[in-house]
């Protein structure tokens, strides 16, 4: 298996993802780098502040523009779901989904970071 077999098996839409880039696997791949330095600098903790959730707002949006982009699609549904719910208001239902993604997202990022040059 590669890069994409293992990030098919975990749910990413690689066709989608390289759609939008012309097929160009190459930008897709240095794509993906740009996820891990996304992940890596907005990452959101389950125990993030309920009583202010401006902060865990903005992480989770970037998280989830950049998922979408490159169509890894476990990360962007569930980040989608947390940052409405966090704009509703719900926040303890945010964390809930929060708790579930985090360890999919870890199995993402540990295989990308198995290819990364």
């Amino acid at each position: 298996m590669d890069l994409f077999d293992e990030l098919k098996a975990l749910g990413v839409d690689i066709d989608g993802g390289l759609k939008r880039l012309n097929g160009n696997e190459t930008l897709y791949k240095r794509l993906l780098g740009s996820f891990l330095k996304t992940i890596k600098a907005h990452a959101v903790s389950a125990d993030f502040d309920a009583s202010d959730c401006t902060e865990a707002i903005e992480k989770t949006h970037a998280i989830k523009g950049t998922a979408g982009n490159l169509s890894i699609t476990p990360i962007y549904e569930a980040y989608t779901e947390i940052v409405n719910l966090l704009r509703a208001g719900q926040p303890e239902e945010a964390r809930a989904i929060l708790v579930k993604v985090l360890p999919v997202q870890e199995e993402i990022v540990s295989c990308i970071e198995k290819y990364q040059e």
